[in-house]
């Protein structure tokens, strides 16, 4: 029984499991520390983290005792504030 577990198994679209991002997707939506995060908000590391406890920021992925967040997720709550301002 020779199976290549990383060619058959990891990669395949099965059961409505998706395909895991290819280097590429990696780089142009990279992982960021808290300090980038509140940086690209204009707030400290204590006001980003009170953000992420009422859930106006996403949970963070956790990698061992790293937390990070996808730039795409800060951008996107950046983007929520902006429609939100625009309805009010």
């Amino acid at each position: 029984m020779n199976k290549n577990f990383a060619g058959n198994h990891a990669t395949a679209d099965v059961g409505g499991v998706p395909k895991r991002p290819s280097a590429e997707e990696y780089v142009s939506d990279p992982l960021i520390r808290d300090a980038q995060g509140a940086a690209m908000l204009g707030c400290s590391k204590a006001t980003f983290w009170r953000r992420v406890a009422d859930g106006t920021i996403p949970k963070p992925v956790k990698i061992g005792g790293m937390s990070r967040w996808r730039v795409s997720w800060i951008e996107a709550v950046i983007s929520a504030a902006e429609a939100a301002r625009e309805a009010a």
